[in-house]
């Protein structure tokens, strides 16, 4: 079961085929889109979902990003910037109705074989750091001219074409920067209910158990802290105000769930539902289930 969205399940869910192979050949890949151009995906359920790669769009519409802990509503022209590692997901407040823009992928590789400075130490991609940026009208149409400049040299066969496309990108973070996030945007009622939400979506999502090989890997608060691109002292403090109980009491009580589960409902033996569940040994899982339920794994499943 994988819980990150790659290259090729971007160009599958958007109905685009494959890849192209010829952007293949550089390294990280590199695609850059007109919203209008692609073909109109019915609207899904709301789910958190990490990518592999990074995103960086430029939007004019009404629509609210679910980013980590935060639900941004966006108003109008902004400039996004969208960390592989923070699970997003984008609610159009008109359903069905996406907006105007661009927006273009690529991989760390695309940078970090050229570039010796990090992704990560940019400011909108530092852990913690604010993605959105709001634009006035002018802003927006020369940040318009960018994509468009990257759209026209990617359809180009110019040798250098993927090295000015870099500069191109940077050019958009710098003038990003100069504007600086809209801090409005970063301002919520209740950040807690809203972090937990994502907690219980991100443990929820690794279950059920479906194969012996399968693996249960969030195992700790600091595990979802990070996926979530927070310090676990706010995740820990957001789950107990909003919950009344731990991080690692709602991870307990779901691991215990779904060992009876599969004790009851699979004929896997007892090493393997210890491995599946993210057990160095099965005596670690003996202890686990037997300090929760009163009975040894054996016993329960009778």
């Amino acid at each position: 079961m994988s819980n990150i969205e790659t290259i090729a399940d971007f160009y599958r869910n958007k109905c685009l085929g494959q890849p192209p192979e010829d952007q293949g050949r550089e390294p990280g890949h590199f695609n850059v889109f007109k919203i209008e151009d692609l073909a109109v995906v019915p609207q899904q359920p709301m789910r958190y979902t990490r990518r592999d790669y990074y995103k960086i769009s430029l939007l004019h519409g009404h629509n609210i990003y679910h980013y980590a802990d935060k639900s941004l509503e966006v108003s109008g022209p902004a400039l996004l910037f969208f960390n592989p590692q923070v699970p997003y997901t984008m609610e159009h407040v008109i359903p069905g109705k996406v907006g105007e823009g661009y927006f273009c992928i690529f991989k760390e590789e695309f940078f970090s074989d050229h570039m010796r400075a990090s992704l990560h130490e940019l400011p909108m991609y530092a852990p913690g750091g604010k993605p959105a940026f709001m634009l006035d009208n002018e802003q927006h149409k020369n940040l318009s001219n960018v994509f468009e400049k990257m759209m026209t040299e990617l359809r180009s066969d110019y040798r250098f074409k993927y090295d000015l496309i870099r500069n191109y990108i940077m050019e958009m973070v710098h003038a990003a920067l100069k504007i600086g996030p809209t801090e409005s945007l970063y301002q919520h009622v209740d950040a807690n209910a809203r972090i937990t939400g994502v907690f219980r979506e991100l443990l929820e999502r690794q279950f059920p158990i479906e194969s012996p090989s399968q693996q249960f890997v969030l195992r700790s608060a600091s595990d979802y802290a990070d996926r979530l691109n927070v310090h676990v002292n706010h995740l820990n403090r957001a789950i107990k105000l909003s919950t009344g109980r731990t991080t690692t009491a709602h991870i307990l009580d779901r691991l215990l769930s779904e060992a009876k589960a599969l004790l009851k409902h699979t004929d896997w033996n007892i090493s393997e539902i210890s491995y599946c569940l993210g057990f160095e040994e099965p005596a670690h899982f003996n202890h686990f289930f037997k300090k929760g339920t009163r009975m040894t794994p054996r016993a329960f499943r009778g």
